[in-house]
């Protein structure tokens, strides 16, 4: 295990590059080192709030806590997914938001990138999918493509109320039977330990095996725990390679001075960008591995940080929208916008050292300069130099931007990365004073659909709904 020496953990220690968020760089556009130096005491708050609440369930940071407490959990899931890969033909992920994001950005991260198209033999795994919505063609072209009696199906959910995953696992269940097989032979729960209708479920099926979702870990902060690590076991990916790399980025965060802790300025860094009217957040990774990974900070940025009250009461509509590009395709969509644009947004560009394949460019079309120039070199150097380019292109237009650079793309780096935005996170909803750990607005959104489904006890909200929201015919057109 490489990441148990000292010396190969540095090598593949992340960075954080936001010299292009300086007035250095970017002129009257850019923070001034007065601005950074004013951000002193608001950033060393939020670093003790973080520090001084680790581990607390009730404020739902038992996240922090993840990288070091599971030993035991990790052996007994890695002996689940040897089995698990020995007799299935799929894995399915049954879950929506922080239980499917994570689990998609982990396997599109680590895995080869048309894993279920490999023959087996070179997989070795089981074909993986995860179903995060209750599209209904999606799911009937799901079960077009696996044999449920050849599928194991991993349920996530804390409260086991979740309609869109209990939806999916009363089809599949369904299926199952059809198919007559024992569904608990061929279902894994993720769940409360003692409370919720998975555990009822449980019980009168004779027992599925299961595994805890902690009651510290919100959704979007449960990647590192079963509801990701026996997905990514399942696959193969080292999971306490990932646990490993995240212990590594704490450990180079346990700094106090936002000068030295990458967590902490990139907090500061979004804060003053929001502070000053950038209320959109770019992720634009420059590679196809990392695509996900937006899709997951999408959810933890804006679950967080969107909130109406501090937790002093006070009224604050805080929170920044954040937006998935992927270099270079987006290059050709949205780079314009974000060059010439409204000065609205500040750009993340996620960038790695080393690619895990160089692929040789090669040469050709000598007489014509416009083709022939690429020649000779690598793919790996297009994408870094576009990569650079465009930070540069920014940069010149006076456009917020910095860069985390990975140095390759492997289990520890990821577990590092992880980490590293679910610290900035924290740090930042503190120095908005706000619960970041919450998700009110979702709520409101589940209580309207049982209300229009007619679930016990909405009725009074199903005719409120009906009266407000029934639409006026003269403005349909």
């Amino acid at each position: 295990m490489a990441y148990k020496s000292k010396d190969w953990r540095d090598s593949m220690r992340i960075t954080l590059d936001y010299n292009n968020v300086t007035d250095k760089i970017l002129g009257e556009k850019g923070f001034t080192k007065k601005q950074f130096k004013e951000m002193k005491g608001k950033a060393e708050q939020a670093f003790d709030f973080v520090k001084e609440n680790r581990g607390k369930d009730e404020l739902f940071m038992g996240w922090t806590e993840l990288p070091y407490n599971q030993k035991e959990i990790v052996a007994d899931i890695l002996a689940t997914a040897r089995e698990v890969r020995s007799k299935f033909e799929s894995f399915v992920v049954l879950g929506i938001g922080g239980s499917a994001l994570g689990p998609i950005a982990i396997f599109q991260a680590l895995c080869h990138l048309h894993y279920n198209e490999l023959p087996k033999k070179i997989r070795k795994g089981p074909k993986f999918y995860v179903e995060d919505n209750v599209d209904p063609v999606r799911m009937k072209e799901l079960l077009d493509v696996i044999d449920p009696a050849k599928t194991c199906f991993n349920v996530i959910s804390k409260s086991g109320a979740t309609s869109e995953t209990m939806t999916q696992y009363l089809i599949i269940s369904d299926e199952l039977k059809k198919a007559g097989v024992n569904i608990k032979d061929h279902m894994i729960f993720t769940t409360d330990a003692k409370k919720g209708n998975l555990n009822k479920i449980s019980a009168e099926l004779g027992g599925i095996k299961s595994y805890v979702l902690p009651d510290g870990v919100g959704g979007r902060f449960s990647e590192l725990s079963p509801v990701g690590l026996l997905p990514a076991a399942v696959l193969g990916i080292d999971v306490n390679g990932l646990l490993a790399g995240a212990a590594y980025m704490d450990k180079i965060c346990s700094k106090r001075s936002m000068d030295e802790n990458p967590a902490l300025m990139s907090a500061v860094i979004q804060y003053m960008a929001m502070q000053s009217g950038k209320n959109i957040g770019v992720m634009m990774p420059y590679s196809d591995n990392l695509k996900y990974i937006s899709d997951w900070y999408a959810q933890l940025w804006a679950e967080s940080l969107g909130k109406n009250k501090t937790l002093t009461g006070e009224d604050c509509n805080v929170g920044q929208t954040p937006v998935k590009a992927l270099g270079v395709t987006d290059q050709h969509s949205q780079v314009q916008l974000y060059t010439e644009g409204p000065f609205d947004k500040i750009v993340t560009f996620l960038s790695v050292a080393n690619y895990t394949h160089k692929t040789p460019i090669a040469k050709g079309c000598e007489n014509i300069p416009d083709v022939g120039f690429l020649g000779g070199h690598t793919m790996e150097e297009l994408i870094q130099a576009e990569n650079k380019a465009t930070a540069i292109a920014l940069s010149k237009a006076g456009r917020l931007n910095y860069t985390i650079t990975v140095p390759e793309v492997n289990a520890f780096t990821i577990g590092e990365l992880l980490f590293l935005f679910e610290l900035q996170t924290a740090y930042a909803g503190a120095m908005f004073n706000i619960n970041t750990f919450n998700q009110p607005g979702v709520e409101a959104g589940k209580k309207a659909t049982f209300a229009l489904l007619g679930k016990a006890g909405y009725e009074a909200m199903k005719v409120e709904l009906d009266e407000a929201f029934t639409p006026d015919d003269k403005y349909i057109v």
